[in-house]
């Protein structure tokens, strides 16, 4: 455990523990123990897998529609699920399907969900992009940070009613650590949260660890974090200023907050920062 982990992680009392309890965490999917059962074999079958997610035919079709997307490069088009798991990989399809079992798992208003899963798949693309650019990290562990980092805040809207002015209320505070606002009005907070489901998800305990953080910027310059978590939660900080830039945002308060310490840890400078950012935007919009 590192020096800022250790201080992220809620501490243990009756009163946390009973709100916990209160906190529907979906179950991991019946489909995803099936995959993640394979994947643990010492050689996975993509033929086998195939047969796992054709399993289901929406799963299937949306999994071929992510998998051609621009920001995965494939050279070909997959016309099956199975030539898709060749064509990118098995941990990349994987991401991707882990992915889509979380949009069918969580529950809650289809206005509000149909925005934040928008959100979520944008930065899921961004930090693919980047991991790939700065040959920085597995794509397929940035994605699935990418789609999971902000997993608590739906689970926290469907346990309080007054969630999304606190979340409202974080995003538009240029000083306070955004997790320290949801803690002093409900002592939780979305990374605790979403680091949970991970882990009961089986997730990749970098992607745990990462969502726990990515908002303690203070763990850019602690040493003794793992330097793949560290990657991902300043690869995060790049996806929030690209996201904000296409819907035509100039100001973004975790970029004010994190920005400089992640161009630090991942050894940009300004005008590679830009470089890169102009880069995600044209394929933000080519996507479109």
């Amino acid at each position: 455990m590192t020096t800022v982990a250790a201080q992220a992680l809620p501490t243990e009392n009756a009163v946390e523990d009973a709100l916990l309890r209160s906190i529907r965490i979906p179950p991991r999917p019946s489909l995803l123990v099936d995959l993640q059962r394979e994947l643990a074999k010492q050689d996975p079958s993509p033929r086998q897998i195939a047969r796992i997610i054709a399993n289901d035919v929406g799963m299937s079709g949306a999994l071929l529609k992510l998998a051609n997307s621009p920001f995965f490069g494939a050279a070909r088009k997959a016309k099956s699920v199975e030539q898709a798991i060749n064509f990118l990989g098995i941990n990349q399809c994987a991401a991707l399907l882990t992915g889509l079992l979380a949009r069918q798992a969580i529950e809650g208003k289809e206005a509000d969900l149909n925005a934040f899963w928008e959100i979520s798949a944008r930065r899921a693309q961004a930090l693919v992009f980047t991991s790939r650019k700065l040959r920085i990290a597995p794509p397929d562990i940035a994605h699935t940070f990418g789609l999971f980092c902000d997993i608590g805040v739906p689970l926290l809207m469907n346990r309080f009613t007054d969630y999304a002015d606190t979340y409202d209320q974080a995003c538009n505070d240029s000083q306070r650590v955004f997790t320290d606002i949801e803690d002093a009005r409900y002592q939780t907070n979305h990374a605790a949260i979403g680091c949970l489901l991970a882990r009961n998800w089986g997730l990749s305990p970098d992607v745990s660890w990462a969502i726990l953080l990515h908002h303690d910027y203070r763990v850019l310059e602690d040493p003794s974090t793992d330097d793949a978590i560290r990657s991902l939660v300043a690869l995060s900080l790049l996806a929030e200023k690209g996201i904000q830039r296409l819907h035509g945002r100039n100001m973004s308060c975790e970029w004010d907050k994190g920005g400089d310490s992640a161009c630090r840890h991942l050894g940009l400078t300004e005008d590679e920062t830009e470089d890169l950012l102009d880069e995600l935007n044209e394929t933000f919009h080519t996507e479109r």
